[in-house]
């Protein structure tokens, strides 16, 4: 299927879209396509995790927590080391050690990892590999009819989205479960929040401010680092989030969790446009990320939505969330129980208690729940959504133009190799300059 082609070129005309194929979907019966939408509650979920770093390692542990009946099968990884560590730190865990069974021959190391591991026997696929691999990843999974959780965020460009949402529609129609890493969106004291917003505590909303003030999260390696005979795939993976191909950007790969908060805040309906500013202000050697990026989102009511992401060291940091309505402010903070809304008059409304339950646990606990009731989550829209939120803004500070949301999902730049090999030349792409970088 041509993936252009596939889906509507207007904001309206997408949404309209969205929201018949969901419909057809509730009035018509479930679809099973093999063991994985077919578990009983008496079954083990046989889980593969891909991705062996430490979120991926992390989410395999909280997978394996969040049901009696599951094993860890399998792994997958490009580096043989990493894999190794995470088999070997799971397996000595107290609490889920037990559960981990991977033999030699279900650790798969190599680009092609992935379909191995899926083609292996597992039900339910971990994907927590760099987000460039995503769409091609949960392609495959989808196909196969596995069960996913998948980190954020699920692309890098525009193409790998309108991948995400066509592989979304597919798992719906396979009754499979697919759970977003968007892990606020699975706090407790934030779910309350939102629904407290929504049932309409400070009125119509006015304006957002997003805050993602922080360090760098992997800075790139010296040059001097490469060792002789380093492939170009094999390093810019070693620093995987310094190349927008891999990550997305700063803003695509951590700030997307604001930019999701904003659309929450928003019921998920997306803007009409952006603006934004942004660059790089400390030395990356070869990598091609920004280290700040400022985007306006303007809404079809007048909204306009503020995010700001910075990761520069040595620079005040802050983690907040603040949401504007008529009669008052909502307040997100960084610490999990920071979340509470203030009247016009400064007069403290309500305020949340500490989340009873870790939201990284929630996310796997409803998950496996979901399956077991054979009543399978599906994040997929919404996921696909927050995600072309942060490449829009991207975007829009690359380039310097401002990007509609049309042009945003129908944009024909593709950043990741159709089919990146071990040995391809692949050389960096040079710093975006706002003004001289194109929009494609």
């Amino acid at each position: 299927m041509n993936q252009e082609n596939s889906v509507s070129t207007s904001r309206r005309g997408f949404l309209r879209a969205s929201g018949s194929v969901t419909a057809g979907l509730v009035a018509a019966p479930y679809i099973f396509t093999g063991r994985a939408a077919e578990l009983s509650p008496g079954d083990t979920i046989r889980v593969g995790l891909v991705g062996c770093g430490g979120r991926g390692t992390g989410a395999a542990k909280q997978a394996l927590a969040a049901d009696k009946n599951t094993q860890l099968v399998a792994v997958a990884d490009v580096f043989e080391n990493q894999l190794k560590n995470s088999v070997l730190t799971l397996g000595r865990d107290s609490e889920v050690g037990e559960k981990v069974k991977v033999e030699a021959t279900k650790q798969f190391v190599g680009l092609d990892g992935y379909q191995k591991l899926i083609d292996s026997g597992v039900d339910l696929v971990i994907l927590a590999s760099p987000p460039g691999f995503r769409p091609e990843h949960f392609k495959a999974a989808v196909a196969a009819g596995k069960h996913v959780f998948c980190e954020k965020p699920m692309a890098t460009d525009a193409p790998g989205v309108r991948s995400i949402l066509e592989s979304v529609a597919e798992a719906k129609r396979k009754n499979l479960a697919v759970v977003a890493g968007f892990c606020w969106r699975y706090d407790l004291a934030r779910r309350e929040f939102f629904k407290r917003l929504h049932d309409g505590a400070i009125g119509d909303i006015r304006a957002m401010y997003h805050t993602y003030y922080a360090g760098p999260v992997k800075p790139m390696q010296p040059p001097s680092a490469r060792k002789p005979g380093m492939t170009d795939i094999e390093w810019q993976l070693r620093n995987w989030y310094n190349f927008t191909w891999l990550s997305g950007d700063g803003l695509t790969e951590q700030g997307v969790h604001s930019v999701d908060k904003m659309a929450w805040a928003m019921n998920d309906v997306p803007p009409l446009k952006c603006t934004a500013v942004g660059g790089r202000q400390t030395p990356n050697h070869e990598g091609n990320i920004y280290d700040h990026i400022e985007v306006n989102y303007e809404y079809a009511n007048g909204v306009r939505g503020f995010v700001v992401h910075r990761q520069i060291p040595n620079c005040y940091g802050e983690n907040r969330d603040y949401i504007m309505g008529a009669n008052g402010v909502g307040n997100i903070g960084a610490r999990r129980s920071a979340v509470e809304f203030v009247s016009a008059k400064g007069e403290l409304q309500w305020r949340s208690g500490a989340a009873p339950r870790d939201m990284y646990q929630v996310e796997h606990d409803e998950l496996f729940a979901s399956i077991r009731l054979g009543k399978p989550i599906n994040d997929g829209v919404r996921m696909a959504y927050s995600t072309l939120l942060a490449i829009m803004g991207r975007m829009a500070a690359y380039t310097g133009q401002e990007i509609s949301w049309e042009q945003a999902l129908n944009s024909q730049e593709r950043l990741v190799p159709e089919k990146p090999s071990w040995d391809m030349s692949l050389p960096a792409a040079p710093l975006p300059i706002p003004g001289k970088t194109r929009f494609v």
